[in-house]
């Protein structure tokens, strides 16, 4: 079952998850520049850099829409405006297949880059899991 966050401290724990997802990212990016290097050369190196970008700003760009949708669906007085949410979100992702194919056409080692660089949340992601398993044996339980 999962629970939710009844105290102050487990609500400000879950404030910090996105941006310390957000400093993953860029983490993950710099020390993966090297193996996609290593694998595809500076096309491929550059193509790696242009996917982690496009990463960045897809999820950067996906927690506002997140946020913005629910402060929309929780507060009846919200600025945001549904259309347009949902406009970014269609813009997103149109322009990350714009960016790829625009790379699939120029080189097939930029474009395998590219496709490690998409793959920089899931770094991330497990990195994160990795630090909340650690701080949920680092933690005292309360039962």
């Amino acid at each position: 079952m999962s629970q939710t966050p009844n105290t102050l401290d487990e609500r400000t724990k879950y404030e910090h998850i996105i941006p310390r997802l957000l400093r993953n990212m860029l983490v993950a990016s710099f020390l993966l520049l090297g193996p996609a290097f290593w694998f595809y050369r500076w096309a491929g190196m550059a193509g790696f850099a242009l996917g982690s970008a496009v990463s960045y700003v897809n999820f950067r760009s996906l927690t506002r829409g997140v946020e913005g949708m629910t402060d929309r669906v929780a507060n009846r007085d919200s600025r945001e405006k549904g259309g347009r949410i949902v406009f970014w979100f269609v813009v997103r992702y149109a322009l990350v297949a714009a960016v790829a194919y625009a790379i699939f056409k120029s080189s097939s080692q930029a474009f395998r880059g590219f496709l490690w660089g998409l793959c920089v949340p899931v770094a991330a992601l497990m990195a994160e899991a990795v630090w909340e398993v650690y701080e949920a044996f680092r933690s005292p339980t309360d039962s």
